[in-house]
């Protein structure tokens, strides 16, 4: 085949692996922590917290999630210009899917039965007991599988951060295509990397969904 070359699919391979794990990859954990953590935090503070510190806290995230990843992350990288792009990208990522994950939070929090915080009020368990060992092992339970897909969600966005010059697996492929003149291999295992990582993740998450569904 003229359009396709094994060889420099294989020779590239490599390249993209790397890429895959040093930005990608860890792009893709560190900002999934930092959201699942800023989430919970927001979702209880909308819940928690009086009007005057909740409506601004809703009024970010609605921004946030009302605005392109890419105006975020060019806004960030020309404003903070003495930190470098990958901690801008993996902070960038973090907060814009916080405000996603935070809608999910907050389905899961006002998922938990009424009675449930009854019981806890009527065991004289003090608000943050209450959150920490009722509310939050069950919203969590509920939420999972959501939490999840935005995690995929996240991984797939990555090649975002290009626009701040990180050199993710999506640049390294088109380096690569720059440097041989041919795109098709590099993409393709590219984009083939993506559906390796992402697929298995979806699957465990339709079992996941399947299986709370079931108690």
């Amino acid at each position: 085949m003229d359009w396709w070359s094994w060889d420099r699919a294989i020779e590239v391979l490599p390249e993209l692996l790397v890429a895959f794990v040093k930005v990608t990859l860890v792009a893709t954990v560190i900002g999934s922590a930092i959201a699942a953590v800023l989430g919970l935090i927001i979702a209880i503070v909308r819940r928690t917290a009086p009007a005057f510190i909740a409506a601004p806290v809703h009024a970010i995230m609605e921004f946030i999630r009302m605005t392109p990843i890419v105006i975020q992350l060019l806004f960030v990288f020309y404003t903070f210009t003495s930190v470098d792009g990958m901690t801008l990208g993996v902070i960038v990522l973090g907060v814009h899917y916080a405000s996603y994950m935070a809608e999910v939070y907050r389905s899961g929090i006002d998922a938990v039965p009424k009675g449930q915080w009854e019981a806890a009020k009527a065991l004289s368990m003090s608000p943050a007991r209450t959150w920490r060992k009722v509310v939050i092992p069950q919203a969590l339970r509920t939420t999972l599988p959501a939490l999840g897909t935005w995690v995929i969600s996240m991984l797939k966005d990555t090649p975002y951060l290009t626009v701040i010059f990180v050199v993710d697996m999506v640049r390294q492929a088109e380096n690569y295509g720059s440097r041989t003149f041919v795109y098709t291999e590099s993409i393709t295992m590219a984009g083939l990397i993506f559906l390796a990582a992402s697929y298995p993740i979806s699957v465990l998450l339709r079992r996941m969904e399947k299986r709370l569904a079931t108690y």
